[in-house]
């Protein structure tokens, strides 16, 4: 199957010209006979400019990868050979091509399968898998924010809030997290009587103080890496009596600097036990069926060890984890090793 020629998820203009075309066909061969690594690439024009950059690039080929960009005017099962296809573009139509691709070819790995990431850009079920895992031991226990979910009919909001017992101020997300812009926006509601003005369909999960310092926690396979960024600040009882309204915030990660250097409390700046995170992203791991995804954590105010997941998010900006080249190309040789060790079991 093919993308229509008039598709949105088309990122390449016109069919590649002959040269072009014999000149791929002489690297895949190439590489395969050196054993090269060779990784297909659909990803959009922004994440194709923030994640492929020289230095990965640079470094993949020495350590024997070989990173090609699909076409995606062409059919998926006419390139390559490929070893791993790194995706990230939306839409029905791609997602179908993903799945004829991976019956057809289960000798290549999929990073990752698009219906286990589709379950993410639903803000309804994105957290339920850290909800039932109801996380608690010795290190610190780990949960998911009081939420409640509106569909339609801005008007009901109020008394909806009240029936389930949600206490203010109540941070709103758009339900649909497909990774826009618009699906990053946040709004913080002080009052019941503001929140007809939001616009469902959205998510209202309770505020909770944390020191105004998010973790963002990247996970590639079995690495795991943590940064500090900063965040929305704590909000004490008496800004909620005296305050009213909705206060619209862009992108907070995005808007927010690494507060890795910044001169913090302790308490707020201790990042979370390695020992938590690994078990935390290890069940995520099992029961997401991803292995290319982060987790902003916060820690609650006033606490060391009450820790609470607030979102998740497939591929995320790799390129702003420090060393993330080096990680990243691991993870692709691991793959294709463990891959051939398992051909070689049976």
């Amino acid at each position: 199957m093919r993308l229509k020629e008039d598709s949105p998820y088309n990122a390449n203009e016109g069919a590649p010209e002959m040269e072009e075309t014999v000149s791929l066909q002489s690297r895949f061969s190439n590489a395969h006979q050196r054993k090269v690594v060779v990784v297909g690439y659909a990803l959009t024009s922004k994440k194709t400019k923030s994640f492929m950059k020289p230095k990965l690039e640079g470094l993949a080929r020495n350590k024997g990868i070989l990173f090609v960009a699909i076409d995606q005017n062409r059919p998926l099962s006419d390139q390559g050979p490929f070893d791993i296809v790194l995706h990230k573009l939306s839409g029905k139509e791609w997602r179908q091509i993903l799945e004829e691709y991976r019956q057809t070819h289960p000798e290549v790995t999929v990073l990752d399968p698009p219906d286990a990431i589709q379950h993410l850009h639903n803000r309804q079920s994105m957290l339920q898998a850290v909800a039932d895992m109801d996380l608690c031991e010795s290190y610190g226990k780990v949960g998911v924010p009081k939420q409640l979910v509106i569909k339609k009919d801005a008007s009901s909001i109020s008394d909806a809030v009240v029936n389930v017992g949600l206490k203010l101020p109540l941070v709103a997300k758009p339900l649909v997290a497909d990774g826009s812009e618009k699906s990053h926006q946040l709004s913080l509601a002080y009052d019941k009587y503001s929140l007809q003005k939001l616009e469902p369909p959205l998510v209202l999960q309770e505020f909770v103080n944390h020191g105004g310092v998010m973790f963002k926690v990247f996970i590639v396979g079995e690495a795991i890496k943590v940064v500090r960024r900063f965040s929305l600040p704590n909000v004490s009882m008496w800004e909620v009596l005296k305050s009213a309204g909705i206060y619209r915030f862009p992108r907070v990660s995005h808007a927010a600097a690494s507060a890795d250097d910044a001169d913090l409390d302790p308490c707020v700046a201790e990042l979370p036990p390695r020992p938590l995170l690994e078990r935390l992203a290890k069940e995520l791991r099992r029961r997401l069926g991803l292995r290319l995804f982060n987790l902003d954590i916060i820690r609650e105010y006033g606490t060391r060890d009450h820790y609470y997941v607030i979102d998740i998010n497939y591929f995320p900006g790799y390129g702003k984890m420090p060393e993330y080249e080096h990680i990243f190309t691991d993870f692709l040789l691991g793959l294709v090793q463990s891959k051939y060790k398992k051909r070689t079991t049976y």
